[in-house]
């Protein structure tokens, strides 16, 4: 029991460093309160920039995409106990998030600046539904889950985490991968694009091309048919974009 409450404290821990973490996304990003934003501190000229930037987004893409996989999962559960293997993944991406606000250099040159009143305040409205729908579509699937806390609590009180089930709510019927949509609106709805918010949306849009082809070759592999017919039937992230096949007469 004492390992379990442990567990569960661990989870705790581990989902509160995640959502500040990610909320502290929205400020980072958005140039918006938070102390260290994409574009605030001492500017660094691009060898420097780069020479920083680019390895700190990768490490969060290598932590993020390889502690997904299912093989890698198989054999970190041999290190971690199997209640606490979400909760672990949760923490080192919030951390590696952290490391990344912490040791970005800006490069604040401008690519592109709204000066329009009413078009820069419908842009920021705009980022802010991009923000909503992640935090939406991850309440659509199972946001506990998702953040570890389903498990742990499940191994506080005894209890098997219930097996994964396939379904497509709400925006899941539109797009397969509706919290992806709302990273690549926030990562590129500005206005006011800097070199640095370039190299930032670039970057981790690139990411997410290679996490989603990764991700949908796992869930193909837990779910079969079913999920290959949902990929013909859905596309990806853009909505309204699956173009049918025309049957070809005999």
């Amino acid at each position: 029991m004492l390992s379990r409450i442990f567990i569960t404290l661990y989870g705790l821990v581990c989902y509160a460093i995640g959502i500040v973490a990610i909320a502290y996304a929205v400020g980072f990003v958005g140039n918006l309160v938070v102390p260290k934003t994409i574009d605030s501190g001492e500017p660094a000229d691009l060898q420097t920039a780069l020479l920083f930037n680019l390895p700190l987004l990768g490490l969060f893409a290598i932590q993020h995409s390889v502690m997904a996989r299912q093989g890698f999962k198989a054999w970190w559960t041999q290190v971690v106990p199997k209640a606490a293997e979400r909760s672990t993944y949760v923490l080192l991406s919030g951390l590696s998030l952290i490391l990344l606000y912490w040791l970005w250099k800006p490069l604040p040159q401008t690519v592109w600046m709204v000066t329009s009143e009413p078009l820069y305040t419908g842009l920021y409205v705009v980022y802010f539904i991009g923000w909503g729908l992640v935090l939406l579509s991850t309440f659509l699937i199972n946001h506990f889950e998702l953040f570890g806390l389903q498990q742990v609590f499940a191994n506080l009180t005894g209890r098997e985490p219930a097996a994964a089930s396939f379904k497509t709510p709400l925006l899941y019927r539109i797009v397969r991968h509706p919290l992806y949509m709302g990273l690549l609106i926030a990562f590129w709805v500005t206005p006011h694009m800097t070199q640095g918010h370039l190299l930032f949306a670039v970057a981790t849009t690139g990411y997410i091309i290679i996490g989603t082809w990764l991700e949908e070759r796992d869930l193909a592999t837990v779910f079969g048919n079913t999920y290959r017919q949902y990929k013909q039937r859905v596309p990806m992230v853009v909505p309204f974009t699956r173009v049918r096949r025309m049957r070809r007469p005999d």
